[in-house]
């Protein structure tokens, strides 16, 4: 681990000045996955950043509009068990506590699961090669081992997957991020804020370095209704999705309004296929129908060695969660759902 300074900011303007030109500045609030990452010497900084000490964006409120901001410095356990997150948007609750452990999520932010970077056992290990790590010196996982690996929206130069719960639910409901810099403020659609590989693998998302993400918007609708997030794993908890399903469905007289099919663990970013959603509009909720959409949705994957099973996984995964939001109660412990 190298040296760093160290800079504790009192407001986000005093953090934004800290960081302001500085490449190699980071800002840390929960630390959970940064310091893995200046520990391994993943990631180096010679300037740290300390947030926690700022006074706004912890705060969980409703919005003029109908809809909820969520502070960018609120914990990950603070926004899935408060009340408005629990009854109005229980997508995003259960895909929070999906992740991680009980003691991660005390600590983590909203803001800072944005920003987690892969889990890719390459990226984590400097004895190989990784475009992402070093861009142009290759990617090992590609001819290695490679069943945590993407299936969808690859390139020659990475097929690591993003890993977050909370980032597939919040692409499933069309949040918004809000971020400030040097340059202002500015908030872009969550569809548009992580990255695909391409020929840039070590680029994650679109946010510059010495922006902050201050809030993210949730719209009116959350789906409260009709719901479910299903995450599929080696074991029953604290590890990384093999595929993760986030669905939220509006339904009426037996008919599908609209439909959010989200997808974890396939791909660089949260993986959503719209032209799968407007199939499904105005059709029944039977397993036919979501069965059409799933192969929609997995249309181009490609599998590699040891990932191959991934993608009937996926279709399989989709088809389940879709039933189960037909019935939230189906997702109580030992509940079966609704095939």
């Amino acid at each position: 681990m190298h040296n760093f300074n160290y800079a504790q900011a009192q407001n986000i303007g005093e953090a934004i000045e800290f960081a302001k030109g500085n490449e190699s500045a980071k800002f840390i609030a929960g630390g959970t996955n940064l310091i893995d990452l200046l520990k391994y010497n993943i990631t180096t900084a010679n300037m740290l950043v300390d947030i926690n000490h700022v006074p706004e964006h912890h705060l969980i409120e409703e919005k003029s509009d109908g809809g909820v901001r969520l502070g960018a410095f609120v914990t990950n356990a603070d926004t899935a068990y408060h009340p408005l997150i629990e009854s109005r948007y229980p997508l995003l609750s259960k895909a929070i506590l999906a992740g991680a452990s009980a003691q991660i999520r005390n600590m983590a932010t909203n803001g800072g699961n944005l920003l987690q970077r892969t889990r890719c056992y390459y990226f984590y290990d400097p004895a190989t090669p990784c475009n992402k790590r070093e861009p142009g010196t290759g990617c090992s996982a590609i001819g290695g081992y490679n069943r945590i690996m993407a299936v969808l929206g690859t390139s020659e130069n990475c097929i690591a997957v993003f890993p977050s719960d909370m980032c597939v639910a919040l692409a499933a409901l069309q949040a918004v991020v809000n971020i400030t810099g040097p340059e202002g403020d500015r908030s872009m659609p969550f569809a548009d804020f992580h990255r695909l590989p391409g020929d840039t693998p070590h680029l994650d998302n679109n946010l510059k370095t010495d922006e902050i993400i201050v809030s993210i918007d949730l719209p009116e609708k959350g789906f409260d209704k009709n719901y479910s997030y299903l995450k599929l794993r080696d074991r029953s908890s604290y590890a990384f999705a093999l595929v993760s399903v986030a669905t939220g469905l509006e339904l009426e007289n037996n008919l599908i309004k609209e439909a959010r099919i989200a997808l974890g663990g396939l791909a660089h970013k949260p993986w959503r296929v719209e032209k799968a959603e407007d199939f499904l509009k105005d059709k029944e909720p039977t397993m036919s129908n979501f069965a059409s959409a799933a192969e929609m949705i997995l249309f181009g994957a490609t599998g590699f060695e040891h990932n191959s099973f991934k993608i009937e996984l996926a279709k399989r995964a989709i088809v389940r969660n879709c039933m189960m939001a037909l019935n939230p109660e189906s997702q109580q412990p030992g509940a079966q759902p609704s095939l």
